[in-house]
């Protein structure tokens, strides 16, 4: 099992990947995982799926279908052996990265150096076919970039998607363990004392370069509206994406894209969509399968569409396989713009 059909198929169809190609991939990753990863060769012994009847329906009927087997994982359990998850003898090249820390104890997951590229096929065509990126930035006007985040994946994704645009990048990195309580509890003031170093650097730069495009999250957007008239694009992701932050931006920031993004240790950024009010996100597939869902008679079943449920969620990749609920909940939304597939809106933990 390794990178090469993956990214070939991403390569020609990044965002039109056919379902019948899409099982067949989730069955091998499967398949490799029960033979290969310490942890699940241990649920396959005690369970004893049978991948045969797991793959015969529909995407949406093999996802139920995982989850009704009990094939869930479970996360303080994920977050203490982290090392069960890694395929025995696999021969990628696997870094291990930790989760940003803001709302309880990091956790820590591995990815495949690949993966990025995998990832990266996905937000290129994305950002440029939602919001014409590729038509903004290129060799007559370069792109000049500012982001906040912690060190990790978020910095790799960031600058291979920067880059890609022939652009500069700024990385800030920041200390984010318990923001998010910070924020709840003291406003955004409180959380720009912790982040001061974040702060003074940041008008520095803005001060002396031209930033055209920043990636940050809702509190610290602040730092930027002095700058607002030379912003084209903000790249925004964690709490306090909602409608009151969609109408704080576009009064602030007049002309400028809002790219809302869904950001998870263990597969990245998802992209998101403005409709009706909403934000509304499509996972990257194959590689992440995402359903929010609910309890019926004692069986797990994907909501209705309109319908809040749980986030579920499926990473399937030659190097880590995790079928795990999310702790918070979100609408199931339909296919929009370019996805094909189903997405999530309005999360909310």
């Amino acid at each position: 099992m390794n990178y090469e059909i993956l990214l070939e198929n991403l390569q020609e169809h990044p965002l039109g990947v056919k379902e019948t190609w899409i099982r067949e991939y989730l069955r091998e990753i499967f398949e490799f995982h029960f033979e290969r990863t310490p942890y699940w060769r241990n649920v396959t012994e005690r369970l004893k799926p049978d991948l045969d009847e797991i793959f015969q329906g529909t995407i949406t009927e093999v996802f139920e279908e995982i989850f009704n087997l009990g094939l869930t994982v479970d996360e303080d359990y994920l977050r203490a052996n982290w090392l069960e998850f890694v395929p025995e003898g696999y021969r990628g090249r696997i870094r291990f990265y930790q989760s940003s820390g803001t709302t309880r104890e990091r956790a820590i997951g591995h990815w495949d150096a690949r993966y990025m590229d995998a990832l990266h096929a996905y937000l290129r065509a994305a950002l440029d076919e939602i919001y014409g990126l590729a038509d903004v930035y290129h060799d007559d006007h370069q792109m000049r970039a500012i982001s906040h985040g912690p060190y990790g994946w978020y910095q790799d994704e960031i600058s291979q998607l920067v880059w890609s645009y022939g652009g500069i990048l700024y990385f800030i990195g920041m200390e984010t363990d318990g923001l998010k309580k910070v924020l709840r509890e003291k406003g955004p003031e409180a959380v720009l004392k912790i982040l001061d170093p974040l702060v003074r650097y940041t008008k520095r730069v803005m001060e002396t370069d031209r930033i055209n495009t920043v990636r940050s999250a809702p509190p610290l957007m602040s730092l930027f509206e002095p700058y607002s008239e030379s912003i084209e694009t903000a790249i925004i992701s964690g709490v306090g994406i909602n409608r009151d932050f969609l109408e704080y931006v576009s009064n602030t920031f007049d002309g400028t894209k809002l790219i809302p993004l869904y950001g998870y240790y263990l597969f990245g950024d998802l992209v998101g969509i403005s409709r009706h009010g909403e934000f509304w996100y499509y996972p990257n597939y194959p590689t992440t399968l995402m359903f929010p869902m609910k309890l019926v008679d004692g069986v797990h079943r994907i909501v209705r569409y309109g319908e809040r449920g749980r986030v579920a969620f499926i990473i399937a990749r030659p190097e880590v396989l995790v079928v795990k609920f999310e702790d918070e909940t979100a609408l199931r939304v339909p296919p929009e713009g370019p996805f094909k597939w189903d997405g999530f809106g309005e999360p909310s933990r």
